[in-house]
């Protein structure tokens, strides 16, 4: 293939001919003389199969950090390589620079470097490297199509993790946790229904943990001391419906879920209990179940990287099903979805009285501060301001009255904001820790 190049020197060279009286061989012979400088350049051009390429780099990020991956091209003919590379990559990816021009001596090879800042978390992978080797002269290169440049591209793949901005309040729960778990010296034991062991009285114990044999024996009072039951199961649903693609505070309400529900599980596991999680719309699109502690994260984390809203109505008859499969054992599920009146009235709150005899079942949403803002009219205020707030009134009562009925069935509804939707879920169970009902 020739280049611009060469078109820039045909134009330039075909005019002057025209001043002669007969110019049409002479033209002829410019148009001759200049492809034949061409098809020397691309013959002179280093031949694209002895080219090889290597990536390294990056294979996991958080959403919101920077991936850095390198390419690593060699030149294994026996020519000079004028080439010009372009690394492509999915848009959502965030890759730079694409296009790099390279000069390399036969046996020499050069390492480019991409930078990422994926937008989206998921998997973001590599699309294709396109090459072309120029001549000498600039006036012709040799490009294959593109599936032979496909067949040739490293894979490669870049899994981005979704956000988890509540890891910073992660610590707080874990002190709070310790004391719960009677880990720390306090003046009171975390109760439960778990005995520990006994040891002397100190001011402040409840008088009714005291062990009147040991302190018969002992001859000096002596307490018993408990902690919470571990091994408790703890099921994560995540609802990955319409209503999950819905932007709330400037998030993807699926996202909000995904913090809390990550959250909920880094405490669950560190306090020893069994963490499932279940991701579902119109089927299941995620499972993760058993395995140790570290294992149990690892895989929950990669089960809901790739997770994304699905524009169908959610089945709950599938959560259902999935609790049925996996025994009678009382458990607590906490579903991570929205408060929608056609939703909740269509799907859960027909499986939800159920379910809340045998589970302990927390129904987890995030609420839009957009719509409590709407709902009050400003100082100043028109009649589409009455239109909006009134529409804004009416989604929150209905919110209200959902949760209301929800609770009537047995669950327990924790409504917040996207930023405080994971803190109010761990308190939640911390407090079921604490108080031995879990």
């Amino acid at each position: 293939m020739v280049t611009r190049r060469f078109a820039v020197l045909v134009l330039l060279g075909v005019p002057l001919p025209l001043l002669l009286p007969s110019p049409w061989l002479a033209v002829l012979g410019i148009v001759l003389v200049a492809g034949a400088v061409a098809g020397f350049d691309a013959m002179a051009a280093a031949p694209l199969t002895g080219i090889a390429l290597r990536r390294e780099g990056d294979r996991t990020i958080w959403l919101g950090d920077q991936a850095t991956v390198t390419l690593t091209v060699t030149n294994r003919s026996t020519r000079d390589l004028r080439l010009d590379l372009r690394d492509s990559w999915v848009p959502s990816a965030g890759a730079g620079p694409l296009r790099h021009r390279l000069d390399l001596a036969a046996g020499e090879q050069q390492t480019l470097t991409t930078t990422l800042h994926p937008v989206r978390h998921g998997d973001r992978p590599a699309a294709r490297v396109t090459t072309r080797s120029y001549g000498p002269f600039g006036f012709a290169y040799r490009q294959r199509s593109r599936s032979w440049n496909t067949e040739r591209t490293p894979a490669w793949n870049l899994r981005v993790l979704p956000p988890f901005p509540s890891r910073r309040i992660l610590p707080e729960k874990l002190a709070r946790m310790r004391v719960i778990d009677g880990s720390q010296v306090t003046r009171g034991r975390g109760q439960g229904t778990e005995f520990d062991a006994l040891r002397s009285y100190v001011s402040g114990d409840d008088v009714r943990s005291i062990d009147w044999r040991s302190t018969a024996r002992a001859g000096h009072v002596v307490v018993r001391t408990w902690r919470p039951e571990r091994d408790r199961r703890v099921y994560c649903v995540l609802d990955t419906g319409r209503t999950s693609a819905v932007r709330v505070a400037g998030v993807p309400r699926l996202d909000a879920s995904i913090d809390a529900a990550l959250l909920l599980s880094v405490l669950a596991t560190r306090a020893e209990d069994r963490v499932d999680l279940l991701a579902l719309d119109a089927s299941v699109r995620a499972r993760v179940e058993e395995g140790g502690q570290n294992q149990k994260l690892t895989r929950l984390i990669d089960g809901i990287a790739t997770l994304e809203p699905a524009l169908v109505e959610t089945d709950y008859t599938l959560l259902a099903a999935e609790l049925l499969r996996r025994g009678r054992k009382p458990s607590l599920v906490v579903i991570f979805t929205a408060l929608d009146t056609a939703p909740m009235i269509a799907g859960l709150l027909p499986l939800l009285p159920k379910l809340a005899t045998r589970h302990h079942v927390i129904v987890a949403a995030a609420r839009d501060p957009e719509v409590t803002r709407l709902a009050e009219l400003p100082a100043t205020f028109t009649a589409a301001d009455v239109h909006t707030a009134a529409a804004a009134q009416r989604a929150l009562a209905d919110q209200e009255r959902i949760a209301h009925v929800l609770n009537r069935s047995g669950a327990t509804v924790v409504d917040a904001v996207p930023g405080e939707l994971a803190s109010r879920v761990a308190d939640l169970y911390l407090l079921l820790k604490a108080t031995g009902r879990l």
